[in-house]
Parts: structure tokens; C-alpha cells; sequence
């Protein structure tokens, strides 16, 4: 079981080295998009540590990562009643709690993701936010760029993409339609090796987060129609420090399946080489990092951990119960240092 004992009772206001580590291994289930100009976002790097030549490698940015596990969170504090689906008024229709939150009619704090942060959700104290000159938060959740472990040439797919009229074809009264676009999609089954930190979070945000980590299954743009995902979870890691980066992880896998031949551009990797190879590469990069290590949760402990907390979570009261602890958590902190800092703001 994870050890609870391990994480601060309440969020400190200053960094206090309690590092809790997710390491996964993301899985796409479908055709993906992972771009920001139009095209897939890659990267040149080594193929890994000991085998050298060059490869390009599709690259996964940061926030095509934390966004969907937060508004998967966010959604759910929404269907639980913990924030509001509505939108804050302006101005004198606004209204706020007595700690100065914006509230709807039924007195739940409104949090509106990248507009109108509520700054007390667990969310809010989680993630982190930007208001300009209303105050900011820093994430106590790290998540870096994830690289594919298979080279960008056996790991996309281009597609041509068209837009036909309501009869089925692409020409009405003689005209043909230009509405035809080609876009490069992530293969299924390309894996990303990657680490998900949180520094400082108590037991219940930790699991809010880990929660959002397992229940998100789209990523990328399009996510309404592609792009879902596994997140295979391979360890959780207590630490003093930060552990190995994603493109280390990455490296060192390649290398070691490179060695037991299992990469082969004709055909995707095999998920459970690549599970079993990551156990032993992360077993082997956590000796390494020269950090203390209060808990390595991995293999039978690790899986009888998550099917326990699956099925805490699948059912209403478990689900509730979890974010309530979660939201508690954050209300503290945000009674302690942020509605104080305001306050003194205004004063």
C-alpha cells in the first residue's frame, strides 16, 4: 500500500523536498495529434545513451499532457458539487462567499479554468494558476516533454482529411469542393515514457492527481474524436529529490529493447516488452539519482495498490469521499496563505 505517513498533513507554504513520483508509460489507442503549427511537434536527439546515431522523435509538449488531467479533475469536481458549472457575473452582479470567492446562486465557488480561477479548489492549489495582477500560484504538479520511444518515421501515419457536402460527395452543382486537408497523425500503440512529480501535495491531493492521471483517455487536439490514451502506471516513487527526466527515461529504454531486439521500424513495439523492460530501466536509473528513497511502490504492491484505489474510486460515495478530503486540503491552503495575502493586498 502507499505509504500515506510520507506526505505533509497540510501544504506547506515553502518547499519542504516531499516528491512524489508517477512513472508511466503513455500508450496511444488511437490516431493522435500532437501539434501546435500544424504539423506533429518532433524533436532530433540521440536514439538513447549507448546507441548513438541520430533519430527524430514525436514529442508530446507539457501541456498536451496536464491539460486534459486537470479538466478530467475539474469535470468531476463540477459532477460532485464542489465548484460550479456556471460562469461568474461582473460587476456588481457578482457574488462572493465570505472569503471572497465568486459563488453561484447555490453558494459554490466558481472556477473558471484560464479565465477566472477560484484559487481554493484542489485544482487551483494543485496545478497552480495565473491571474495577472489578481495573484498566481506555482504547480506543485511537474510534468515535463514526453518523447516517443519509436522513431517519428515508424510512428506517424499522414492522412487526407475531406469535407463533404450533405449528399456524401465532395461537389455540389458542379463545383468541387477544396475542403481537402493532409494531416500527419501519431500511430496507435506509440508509447511515451514518462515522469509526473508532485512536490509537497498532501495524501488526498496526490490522489486527486494520480485519479486524473487514470481517468483521462484523450489527449492532443481533436480530442473529441481521437487521441485516446492509456497511462500504463509503472511505479510510484517517495522521494527527497527529483528523479530521471522523461528523455532519460526514454533513452535507456530504447537502449535495452534495442538489445533484446525489439525495435524494429516494420512494427510497433510490443506494449509488454516495454512494460517489463521499464520495470528493470527504472529499478536501474532510481540507484543512480542519489536520492533517499522512502518508497518504491512497483510490480504486485503496486497493482494491488491501484485495483484497491479503483475500486475506491468507481464507486459515488468513494469518489466523493476522496474529493471532498482533496478539496479540504486545498481550502486550508488557501485559508492560510492565499486569502491572508489578499487580504493584507487590499488592506
Amino acid at each position: 500500500m502507499l505509504a500515506t505517513t510520507f506526505f505533509p498533513d497540510s501544504v506547506p507554504p515553502r518547499p519542504n523536498g516531499r516528491y512524489a513520483h508517477i512513472v508511466l508509460l503513455r500508450e496511444t489507442d488511437s490516431y493522435a495529434l500532437f501539434q501546435t503549427d500544424g504539423e506533429l511537434n518532433t524533436a532530433r536527439m540521440h536514439a538513447g545513451v549507448v546507441e548513438t546515431d541520430l533519430m527524430t522523435r514525436i514529442t508530446m509538449f507539457k501541456r498536451k499532457q496536464t491539460t486534459p488531467e486537470r479538466l478530467a479533475g475539474r469535470e468531476l469536481l463540477r459532477r460532485y458539487g464542489l465548484i460550479s458549472a456556471e460562469q461568474a457575473a461582473e460587476g456588481k452582479d457578482r457574488k462572493t462567499d465570505e472569503r471572497g470567492v465568486a459563488v453561484d446562486s447555490q453558494g459554490l465557488p466558481i472556477c473558471d479554468y484560464n479565465v477566472d480561477f477560484c484559487k481554493q479548489c484542489p485544482d487551483c492549489i494543485s496545478y497552480g494558476f495565473a491571474i495577472g495582477d489578481a495573484g498566481s500560484e506555482k504547480s506543485k504538479v511537474y510534468s515535463d516533454t514526453a518523447y516517443s520511444l519509436s522513431a517519428f518515421d515508424a510512428s506517424h501515419e499522414a492522412f487526407t482529411l475531406n469535407a463533404p457536402y450533405e449528399g456524401g460527395t465532395m461537389s455540389r452543382k458542379g463545383e468541387v469542393t477544396s475542403r481537402i486537408n493532409e494531416q500527419d497523425h501519431v500511430r496507435p500503440q506509440t508509447l511515451f515514457p514518462s515522469v509526473i512529480t508532485t512536490r509537497d501535495l498532501t495524501a488526498p491531493l496526490f490522489l486527486y492527481v494520480l485519479n486524473n492521471v487514470l481517468r483521462t483517455r484523450r489527449y492532443g487536439a481533436q480530442t473529441t474524436r481521437t487521441g485516446t490514451m492509456t497511462n500504463h502506471v509503472l511505479g510510484i516513487v517517495l522521494a527527497d529529490g527529483e528523479i530521471f527526466s522523461n528523455l532519460h527515461f526514454t533513452q535507456h529504454l530504447y537502449d535495452l529493447l534495442h538489445r533484446q531486439g525489439a525495435i524494429d521500424p516494420a512494427r510497433p513495439i510490443p506494449v509488454p516488452d516495454a512494460l517489463a523492460a521499464s520495470r528493470e530501466v527504472i529499478r536501474s536509473l532510481l540507484e543512480e539519482d542519489r536520492v533517499v528513497i522512502a518508497q518504491h511502490l512497483h510490480g504486485d504492491n503496486l497493482a494491488s495498490f491501484l485495483a484497491d484505489f479503483g475500486q475506491r474510486t468507481s464507486s459515488d460515495e468513494g469518489m466523493r469521499e476522496l474529493l471532498r478530503a482533496a478539496a479540504r486540503d486545498s481550502a486550508a491552503y488557501f485559508a492560510a496563505y492565499i486569502q491572508k495575502k489578499d487580504k493584507s493586498k487590499k488592506g
